[in-house]
């Protein structure tokens, strides 16, 4: 009897993973099956520039994420520095800026007209542009610095925690055969450090990939900014569904790297680090040059953004439309509470199988239905949009034929696209906080139930879901605070006359009227620190 219910779990799982899996499927089958003569057209044309721009592009921020997060985690991991608690979740604060304000910010303090170059002509009495050279911000490589300054925070985070996991003994090791603090860095740190960085780096290149704000505003045409032109511009869904098969290679290659890296992390020695209070002082000039350069970060990725921010919304005050504003919060508030019930419910059966089958076949099931979560949001809004327009043409047919009055576009014009879309991608959090929660509790408890009679939904609901209720309001809040962020997709899918803050900040910015997008840019940041904050607290109780 037990069998026949663990199959009735695997079958109704495997029909919920497949239906999370279904937009990319449909994308795949779209991209192979359709006439590839604009495709073709844009290779002989553009393509090839698209293709480009994002390898380099990931390249770049790769590089400039790496050289700005690794040394802070090999900081903040090995040397007791003045107000190191403070640094430690400072570093993190750039992963609540979207990297479009960010760029925009900038270009306004840095370009031609902006506050440093009219302080520079004042100073040196220069006339025009051709009496001085500055870098041009509007570029690729402006572009991946943007970027870089609000994705460093991956490495740092990953980085460091890899530092902390090296054992002591190693560093004495290396001390005691005469190593100096760089040698040791390279010889021993480094490369046991390498799978941490590496996991880092790849989750730096995938946000790189999904980001269409800040490569749209900066005009570097890449896969992202093709797919949106392709649909929104020459109005080809088959065309956007193969250059995203493009970018979900891209993906695919990414997510392999980073697999092949963990082959080996097991053999490692891992340990607790050098506690706090027995690792080193710096002083002197190390010690300034350490700690000017964390909080540099810090304040270039952050505060800075956050204060001009803040001066652009008290200037522009006057002029904000207060129930507008409202409108798109609201729409927003509505859309990322959507998300984040839906995730957390749908990933409940799923995690359940996997407890009731821990086999390769759950496992699976599992990696199937978090698939979307590497998919960029430009990708995964092409995949909704196919088997959604088929329906909406289905089902007008067949209310026409039986000669009623048609209701236009049900699931394509109203915010239900938008919140699958949500939901295929940000699913895959609430099952990493779910099963993680659950692998917790003992097994033994499920023994004692089963003896009792609660078995398998009963055991889950009553003794299962009181003990994991902080890991599925984890993954909740994640998964609030991303739909709250997200923008590609929302640009691609949100109905007509509808904004959300993402679409209306990046609207703003597209059309240089940022103080007017200040105000709604400052509440995305703002709940965008939310979850930090509450990370690392949990970390510093021991919570996870």
């Amino acid at each position: 009897m037990a069998v026949v219910r663990h199959r009735r779990w695997l079958i109704g799982s495997g029909a919920l993973a497949l239906l999370l899996f279904s937009p990319v499927l449909a994308l795949l089958l779209e991209a192979v099956s359709s006439d590839v003569s604009l495709l073709q057209q844009l290779w002989q044309t553009v393509l090839p520039t698209y293709i480009f721009n994002s390898m380099a592009l990931v390249i770049c921020v790769v590089i400039l994420a790496v050289l700005l997060g690794l040394p802070c985690g090999w900081l903040l991991a090995n040397y007791q520095l003045p107000g190191h608690r403070y640094l430690e979740w400072a570093l993190i604060l750039p992963l609540a800026m979207p990297a479009y304000v960010v760029a925009y910010i900038y270009t306004d303090l840095l370009d031609y007209t902006g506050w440093l170059q009219v302080q520079l002509r004042a100073f040196f009495g220069w006339q025009s542009a051709a009496d001085y050279w500055f870098p041009d911000l509007r570029t690729l490589g402006g572009a991946a610095v943007m970027l870089a300054l609000v994705l460093y925070p991956y490495v740092y985070l990953l980085t460091r925690a890899g530092f902390l996991e090296q054992s002591i003994n190693l560093q004495d090791a290396g001390r005691m055969l005469g190593a100096s603090h760089w040698r040791r860095f390279f010889r021993i740190s480094l490369p046991l450090v390498r799978p941490a960085l590496i996991g880092a780096m790849i989750l730096v290149a995938m946000e790189t990939l999904a980001d269409f704000g800040t490569v749209s505003y900066f005009a570097v045409n890449t896969l992202t900014t093709a797919i949106t032109d392709a649909w929104l511009g020459y109005g080809s869904l088959p065309s956007a569904a193969q250059l995203s098969l493009c970018l979900i290679s891209m993906v695919v290659l990414l997510i392999l790297l980073e697999k092949m890296s963990r082959r080996r992390q097991q053999i490692f020695q891992k340990g607790n680090g050098i506690p706090v209070n027995n690792r080193a002082y710096l002083r002197g000039w190390r010690l300034l040059l350490a700690q000017g350069y964390c909080w540099s970060l810090v304040l270039l990725g952050f505060f800075l953004p956050v204060l001009v921010l803040l001066d652009y919304a008290l200037s522009a005050l006057a002029e904000q439309d207060w129930f507008s504003l409202l409108q798109y919060s609201l729409n927003s508030l509505q859309i990322a509470l959507s998300v984040a019930a839906f995730a957390a419910l749908l990933a409940l059966p799923l995690v359940l199988t996997r407890r009731l089958l821990p086999n390769k076949s759950a496992i699976q099931l599992l990696q199937l239905a978090g698939i979307g979560y590497a998919m960029p949001g430009t990708v995964l809004a092409i995949g909704i949009l196919i088997p959604f327009t088929l329906g909406d043409f289905l089902l007008n047919d067949a209310i026409a034929a039986l000669g009623w009055e048609e209701p236009g576009l049900i699931l394509t014009g109203t915010i239900f696209a938008l919140v699958c879309a949500y939901v295929v991608r940000f699913i895959a959090i609430a099952l990493g906080s779910q099963e993680s929660s659950l692998a917790r509790i003992s097994f033994s408890l499920d023994m004692v139930s089963r003896s009792l009679g609660y078995y398998p939904l009963p055991m889950f609901v009553r003794v299962h879901l009181p003990l994991m209720w902080r890991g599925i309001m984890a993954g909740v809040v994640l998964i609030f605070i991303e739909s709250m962020k997200e923008l590609p997709a929302a640009l691609l899918l949100r109905p007509f006359n509808l904004e959300t803050l993402p679409t209306i900040v990046y609207q703003y910015v597209k059309t240089e009227q940022l103080p007017l997008g200040a105000l709604p840019a400052l509440m995305i940041v703002l709940v965008g620190l939310l979850p930090l904050i509450f990370f690392n607290r949990s970390l510093e109780r021991g919570i996870t």
